[in-house]
């Protein structure tokens, strides 16, 4: 990756979107979106040459929209990268905690802020994105409205810090993937593989279809469900697991899977990152 790179984030600049990729991919040009599918759209039609996209956090959980678009898009997962995520409240620099009634952010951060918003009793609004927010907060220059934004976006703003660290968690963290309109298979280990898959409709279908990821010692690390069609009798299943498409016990898995399911999709086989260390050492895996 260079600067000759274009990605495409959902947020303006400041977001936490934007934070990732000058983090994942110094010196590279940010294509700001104001949403998930004005992101992708942005790669399908040149003007991006990658996205990158959250898909979950640590403590608000799976962020919906991406999921409900990936399987349609054409696009493939080509990395991953997880952000340790810190939230400052942020307000007109006449604004003082007593005089906040109102928070605006994106939906997400709400979830990730919960235990300060329920102690308080402030309503909230939902923004684009969380750079928006404080935009949008320095705009009205109410003392009445405040804003959970990014460190460092106050003072693009001119606003004032109420309050640093309002995340529930210190460990909180979203995780980002990188998407291309080329596949492109990593050579390095470890690595992690995404799948998508829709079960047949036969009796323990998904317990058959997990059953070949048992029995070759295959570790799924996430695994969602999601209604397709507008219907409540089809699933789809978007699972990520250790290891490469090259790996045996991993091609052996799959050919287990493709007798139970249909529609199966390699989104990527990418390389794994450092922050899953974290993750295998505080447990929560199977």
């Amino acid at each position: 990756m260079n600067s000759s790179v274009r990605v495409a984030v959902q947020g303006e600049v400041g977001s936490n979107s934007d934070a990732a990729v000058q983090q994942m991919l110094p010196g590279a040009t940010v294509i700001p979106c104001e949403s998930f599918t004005a992101a992708f759209d942005a790669v399908h039609e040149g003007r991006a040459d990658r996205a990158l996209i959250p898909v979950e956090n640590s403590s608000a959980g799976r962020v919906a929209d991406p999921h409900l678009l990936l399987p349609n898009s054409n696009l493939h997962i080509i990395g991953e990268f997880f952000l340790p995520i810190h939230f400052d409240l942020v307000a007109a620099p006449s604004a003082t905690f007593e005089t906040i009634e109102v928070v605006r952010s994106h939906v997400h951060a709400f979830g990730q802020c919960s235990q300060l918003l329920r102690e308080r009793g402030w309503r909230t609004h939902i923004s684009a994105d969380t750079a928006g927010a404080a935009r949008e907060v320095a705009l009205l220059g109410d003392p009445s409205i405040a804003a959970l934004a990014p460190k460092g976006v106050a003072e693009r703003f001119d606003l004032k810090v109420l309050r640093s660290h309002v995340e529930d968690s210190a460990m909180n963290a979203t995780r980002f993937v990188l998407l291309s309109p080329e596949p492109q298979i990593t050579t390095s280990r470890p690595a992690i593989t995404t799948i998508l898959f829709r079960v047949r409709n036969v009796p323990a279908a998904l317990y058959k279809c997990l059953g070949g990821f048992a029995t070759n010692s295959v570790n799924i690390t996430k695994l969602e469900s999601y209604q397709i069609g507008g219907t409540f009798f089809a699933s789809q299943f978007y699972v990520d697991i250790d290891g490469h498409l090259d790996d045996k016990n991993v091609q052996l898995a799959l050919e287990e899977l493709e007798f139970f399911v249909t529609d199966l999709k390699i989104l990527g086989s990418y390389p794994a990152h450092p922050y899953r260390g974290h993750l295998r050492e505080g447990g929560g895996q199977s």
